[in-house]
């Protein structure tokens, strides 16, 4: 596959903000593995502390929620990979946003999920982004 495929089925440049990428990671590791995974559950842990339970705990439901809500599937690329899927990329502007911006947050979700039934995968990702901010990780 050349660059220029490459940046076309994966055009995204990976988030410069550190807690997206936690986002970003545990997002990829529970779409490949479920939402179990134990690196992701480590990653939580060495993040935050004696508080990963919340923001873990929230990220699943949001993930079930993705998974459940969706009327087609939601591209994620492998954990290695150095760029984002336009899903990916739209997930964490939403988490992003959902706080300032809840119009627009609102319209990016229902173009991932692909129906205007949002609010469970919406209401999920307002308290992600809650959890992270409340831990003094907000996503940016």
């Amino acid at each position: 596959m050349t660059t220029t495929e490459t940046a076309t089925l994966i055009p995204h440049a990976l988030p410069t903000c550190p807690n997206a990428r936690i986002i970003l990671f545990a997002m990829r590791r529970m779409g490949a593995h479920g939402i179990g995974d134990a690196r992701v559950g480590h990653l939580f842990f060495s993040s935050f502390g004696q508080a990963f339970r919340r923001p873990l705990t929230l990220m699943r439901t949001l993930m079930i929620e993705l998974a459940s809500g969706a009327a087609g599937t939601i591209a994620i690329a492998p954990c290695c990979c150095a760029r984002m899927t336009t899903a990916e990329a739209a997930l964490l502007t939403t988490l992003a946003r959902i706080e300032t911006q809840p119009d627009s947050a609102r319209f990016l979700m229902s173009d991932l999920l692909g129906t205007r039934r949002v609010e469970p995968a919406l209401m999920a990702a307002a308290a992600v982004a809650a959890a992270f901010a409340d831990e003094g990780r907000p996503i940016a």
